[in-house]
């Protein structure tokens, strides 16, 4: 149980939703939000999968790419401030986003900041090791050998948690879940026990809320004439006020764009959650089926209600491996007649392929704007449009034979319809992923402190 004082709060903010978000929000947050801890959520299963790729190319990198944009932007104010930091920036390598940030922190002369990294996620060679099947498919791991380029165990909040313990100032992670990130700083401000199940279920309800950043403040809800958010050219970042026992008061800084309202904290509720009495997680079994969300004010919304039960036996791994190559290419008709060429485009760019032989394990061919969505069924009730966009897209099993599309549809210019203009064309590997189920003792979680 809690041995911290029961009225005390603690404010966190998120920083970032994903790896590519804004930096401002961050900033104005750091600036305004009278913050104990700001949380950077920039992980998904391609994202890590991606950085493994960079850190095989150079053992020197495999974090974050804005992670250097972000810290010189936000590092002075948040050791300023007395902000501390949880990120799962270090990506594929915690440890040289770690020695990163403590070269940097030092650039800018702040000379005190201890940064650690945690490790441990990162599980490839047990899952190369085992006799382990895919859940999703049930194919046997081992028949992907020689394709899988990264395994990666969705960690907990305790490494994150012993870092805080340990006096740092910024925590690095690989891959961990989501709402872990939040749930750490909660454990360890209130003293919760690792086994306090209806606070880690609270918790947990708090981390997924946060953890989109901006979604919970109006971005991604918006629908003009319907869901109206003012002011998203200035989007504001989500603060939660967490009490000991859990409950959270989701908020914004005063001024910033966008907004906090039940709708928006209910769409977030239910983004991702497939059974709302069974979300899993490394740290328990979040229950979010007796939640309460109620307004307070502006801005200003009260969710309580999380519950828990005895965490997993288990850890989700996810495995990424290459799955070949797309290729792709687009070209655009207008005027009139317009949907007539680009259809005739298209029966010319299939007959091709199948003249020249081209080896295709999938083919699909779009005309955006007219049945790329909602396929050509609805598409013929609509009416016909002015302009249209040509996309034709495959995955082959050689690069070779996928750079061969983006040319056919290229070579629409002289040889197709009347009118093409603005052909691109493009080829990218394939990095598929899909999970097995590691027993919690074959994977070592550590921690590794630098700086004072």
């Amino acid at each position: 149980m809690s041995t911290a004082t029961p009225s005390r709060t603690i404010r966190i903010g998120t920083g970032a939703g994903y790896s590519g978000d804004r930096i401002e929000p961050a900033v104005q947050l750091v600036e305004q939000g009278a913050l104990d801890y700001l949380v950077f959520e920039c992980l998904a299963e391609r994202t890590i999968a991606l950085a493994q790729q960079a850190r095989r190319r150079d053992a020197s990198l495999g974090y974050d790419p804005l992670l250097e944009a972000r810290w010189r932007a936000v590092l002075p104010l948040a050791a300023k401030r007395g902000v501390r930091i949880v990120t799962n920036m270090g990506a594929a390598n915690p440890l040289a986003a770690a020695r990163k940030t403590l070269e940097l922190a030092r650039a800018l002369g702040i000379d005190t900041l201890r940064i650690a990294a945690v490790t441990g996620d990162d599980v490839l060679d047990v899952v190369q090791a085992g006799d382990y099947r895919f859940e999703e498919s049930g194919e046997p791991v081992a028949a992907f050998k020689n394709r899988i380029v990264a395994a990666n165990a969705y960690l907990g909040a305790q490494p994150i948690v012993d870092a805080l313990q340990a006096g740092a100032d910024v925590v690095l992670t690989g891959r961990v879940a989501d709402p872990a990130l939040f749930l750490a700083p909660l454990v360890h401000a209130f003293g919760w026990s690792m086994d306090d199940w209806d606070r880690l279920g609270q918790g947990t309800v708090v981390g997924h809320l946060l953890e989109c950043a901006g979604q919970i403040t109006g971005g991604y809800f918006a629908d003009p004439g319907i869901k109206d958010v003012p002011n998203l050219a200035r989007l504001g970042f989500p603060i939660g006020e967490v009490g000991e026992d859990g409950s959270v008061v989701i908020t914004k800084v005063p001024h910033a764009g966008g907004c906090v309202t039940e709708a928006t904290c209910k769409e977030q509720l239910l983004y991702e959650i497939h059974d709302p009495k069974r979300y899993l997680q490394p740290d328990v079994v979040a229950d979010f089926s007796r939640v309460t969300i109620k307004q307070r004010g502006a801005d200003t919304v009260a969710v309580t209600g999380g519950r828990g039960t005895p965490r997993p036996g288990t850890l989700k791994t996810s495995v990424a491996y290459v799955d070949g190559f797309i290729g792709e290419g687009q070209i655009s008709y207008g005027g009139s007649g317009a949907l007539a060429r680009a259809r005739l485009a298209l029966d010319i760019v299939r007959d091709r392929l199948a003249l020249r032989g081209i080896a295709v394990r999938e083919l699909r061919c779009d005309l955006i704007g007219v049945d790329s969505l909602y396929g050509s069924a609805r598409a013929a009730n609509q009416p016909e449009p002015y302009e249209v966009r040509v996309r034709v897209a495959a995955r082959c099993d050689s690069i070779e034979e996928a750079v061969q599309i983006g040319n056919e549809v290229e070579t629409l210019y002289t040889n197709g319809p009347a009118g093409g203009g603005g052909a691109t064309k493009s080829v990218r590997e394939v990095i598929a992923v899909q999970s097995v189920l590691l027993p919690r003792e074959a994977i070592t979680p550590s921690i590794e402190i630098f700086g004072k």
